[in-house]
């Protein structure tokens, strides 16, 4: 929020509308107001009020954290509550997250922050990433993890981590960085894309991949191979976001779950999952 609210509501307003590339006429026609009066808005000649403001950001798709850093700079009190995830408040929240993953056993499932942090697992997910990525501390199931959280971008591009694993790195990492290219563009977050630049100087990334087809849509599955022991497991991946939140916090949370591929995969994980009880 520090690096945005420096800057004037009006010129908020327009970097939003730059980034969803609509023209003013665009978003004038879209949110019911004249194209004269927006202009205004954006080169501070008029002050806009709450409500047009909130329209706007509505309009524009404006994360939750945005529309809070907006709210800020036109000189209003934040609208939307951001919550530590071991606030007491979300208690029920995490509860159903648990439930979540749990239902999606035995096969894994893992919950991530907008900073693609590893937030909770179920226990396939942390089977399977102490099989592949033995170097690290792997979180208990169902339990929130505590700082500093292990990131699941940082694994998948670690020549030591999930990336030796997986058969298909190439297009998997191409199809990740895509959807963090979108990311980045779409939310303005400085620490995604710091990320970003972090996973593009990764060994074996190569430097065609700093330019990314952004008008393409994201796959909706990403088929995902790994080579575990003398086995080959494969996975399509999904990624899911909590319907409408009014909370910051909830809004950034997405749940990442892999599905067999195959029966020999899925009876890998139904084996793996007996031996571990």
């Amino acid at each position: 929020m520090a690096a945005t609210t420096s800057a004037t509501v009006g010129g908020l307003l327009r970097q939003w509308r730059v980034r969803r590339r609509m023209s003013q006429l665009d978003l004038a026609l879209a949110a019911e107001v004249s194209a004269r009066h927006l202009s205004f808005l954006e080169t501070g000649r008029a002050q806009p009020s709450r409500q047009m403001l909130l329209l706007l950001a509505s309009v524009l798709e404006v994360p939750l954290r945005e529309r809070n850093a907006l709210l800020h700079a036109g000189g209003f009190a934040p609208v939307y509550r951001e919550s530590a995830l071991d606030d007491p408040a979300l208690a029920g929240i995490l509860h159903a997250l648990e439930l979540i993953l749990r239902q999606h056993e035995p096969l894994g499932a893992v919950a991530l922050d907008r900073h693609w942090n590893v937030v909770m697992v179920n226990a396939a997910y942390a089977r399977f990433l102490g099989l592949l990525a033995t170097a690290v501390e792997v979180p208990e199931p169902f339990t929130l993890a505590p700082p500093p959280r292990l990131n699941a971008l940082r694994l998948l591009f670690d020549p030591a981590g999930v990336r030796s694993h997986l058969v298909n790195w190439e297009a998997v990492a191409r199809e990740v960085l895509g959807r963090v290219h979108r990311e980045a563009v779409r939310s303005g977050d400085h620490e995604v894309q710091a990320l970003l630049e972090e996973l593009l100087a990764a060994p074996g990334v190569p430097a065609g991949w700093r330019e990314p087809d952004l008008e393409s849509a994201p796959a909706l599955v990403l088929p995902v191979e790994l080579r575990v022991g003398e086995c080959t497991a494969r996975f399509f991946t999904t990624l899911t976001t909590l319907g409408a939140p009014l909370d910051v916090t909830l809004e950034e949370l997405r749940i990442e779950s892999f599905h067999a591929a195959d029966t020999d995969t899925e009876a890998l994980m139904r084996g793996l999952a007996e031996a571990g009880r």
